[in-house]
């Protein structure tokens, strides 16, 4: 609104000055809201989309694409528009470092990963070293599915944000239930021979040792990961060791198979693992029948409100199953921190993110400011026959995962040593 200055006496001109003042703050702050409004946010995916993991890639390629559509424009505080666009990395270190190069040299600020640890701190220190070396070209490195808890502890690094709980929340989770458990005596762990695997096999015996001594570990294997196309070998270690249960964090075709072995042989045992519900898994579940299969997770397949909608529409486009809540969350976090920021500079928004509450599809849910690490409630999942409070039918098998206990996000809090280096 044009405003005149007037000469009148006493303190006309001082009431036009101080409206002209007013009239100027408003602008700026109107422009400081609009700063985000209408932008587009390019967010670089790179996850193994060929390969031994490639179903596993392509599915959570689609989720993220789906989701940033889903929550794009006026469907977030921002009102920014997310657009995501998927580099393969082939589930290598050194992959990930190429795709990381081209994503930089094609104006990416946000990049995301998950699948494998190894990737995840080989991106994590590339971002790191690139943002020194880079001032006002940074970028934000968001983990959705890698939990190595060095992430979050002695290498952490003040521009990777983790979405999904660590391996150490996660076991301090699935103990806490199994502990209860009478029946379960001697646990057989097989995982793939990696961090994520080996971390898994370590935290079980440390977190089971105390919360149930009289627990016997009777088999402790760690395989080559993505290599072993006949796990019957492992199966008949299993069955020999007189084991009770197996506990297990792999994923995709290493556990599809493993899973596919115990049913050729015929071994119906109690299984707790991580990812069951993960591409291809559930049908080979189905194959044998009815079976104990647990696993631990920030999520499941039967959550009603925006997730549910989401699920549902996502397998009506795709005839697939959306199983990385973890999406969600992170585009939530993106747009309430660009929000807080007002803009969607990746410095500004590293900064908002920092101690950021929002609310997600299992309560609310806080990015820790000390490491990074996302506190979120868990939940375990038992494998079962859809009925009519669970109806969800993963991968159109007739079984689902349903929730059978929910923790609250200080049951599986874990502490930190993270001493992060903020930048100046």
């Amino acid at each position: 609104m044009p405003v005149s200055i007037s000469t009148s006496p006493r303190g006309g001109l001082k009431f036009a000055v101080k409206a002209v003042a007013a009239g100027a703050f408003a602008v700026c702050a109107g422009v400081a809201f609009a700063q985000t409004t209408g932008q587009t946010v390019k967010i670089a995916f790179m996850d193994p989309l060929s390969g031994p993991f490639a179903s596993t890639g392509q599915n959570q390629l689609k989720s993220w694409q789906f989701v940033a559509e889903r929550l794009s424009g006026s469907k977030n505080s921002a009102g920014v528009k997310f657009e995501v666009v998927g580099f393969d990395n082939k589930g290598s270190p050194q992959e990930s470092l190429n795709t990381l190069k081209t994503a930089i040299d094609q104006g990416f600020r946000y990049v995301t990963q998950g699948n494998g640890s190894g990737a995840a701190l080989a991106i994590s220190d590339a971002v790191a070293k690139h943002n020194e070396r880079n001032p006002g070209k940074e970028l934000v490195y968001l983990n959705y599915a890698a939990v190595d808890p060095a992430l979050t502890n002695e290498k952490c690094d003040y521009w990777h944000f983790r979405l999904d709980a660590d391996t150490t929340m996660k076991m301090e989770a699935l103990t806490a239930f199994m502990k209860d458990q009478p029946k379960v005596k001697k646990v057989y762990l097989i995982n793939q021979n990696y961090s994520h695997g080996q971390q898994v096999s370590k935290y079980f015996k440390e977190d089971i040792a105390r919360k149930r001594p009289d627990i016997t570990i009777v088999g402790d294997d760690l395989h080559p990961i993505g290599q072993v196309k006949d796990f019957a070998p492992y199966v008949a270690k299993i069955k020999q060791s007189g084991a009770d249960t197996i506990v297990t964090g792999n994923w995709s075709a290493d556990l599809t198979l493993l899973v596919k072995a115990l049913n050729d042989a015929g071994l119906k045992l109690p299984m707790y693992t991580y990812y069951a519900g993960v591409t291809g898994t559930p049908t080979v579940l189905a194959a044998g029948g009815e079976s104990e299969v647990y696993a631990i997770a920030y999520g499941h397949s039967n959550h009603s409100g925006d997730i549910g909608a989401i699920g549902a529409d996502f397998k009506k486009k795709f005839n697939d199953d959306f199983y990385t809540y973890a999406i969600y969350n992170g585009i939530n976090l993106l747009s309430g921190a660009m929000d807080k920021a007002k803009s969607v500079e990746p410095i500004k928004v590293a900064a908002a993110m920092e101690g950021l509450s929002v609310k997600s599809f299992a309560g609310e849910v806080q990015m820790r400011k000390s490491d990074h690490q996302l506190q979120q409630s868990m939940f375990v999942t038992k494998w079962q026959k859809v009925d009519k409070k669970y109806p969800y039918s993963v991968e159109n098998t007739g079984y689902g995962f349903v929730p059978i206990k929910q923790m609250d996000a200080y049951v599986a809090s874990t502490p930190t040593s993270c001493q992060m280096k903020r930048p100046a």
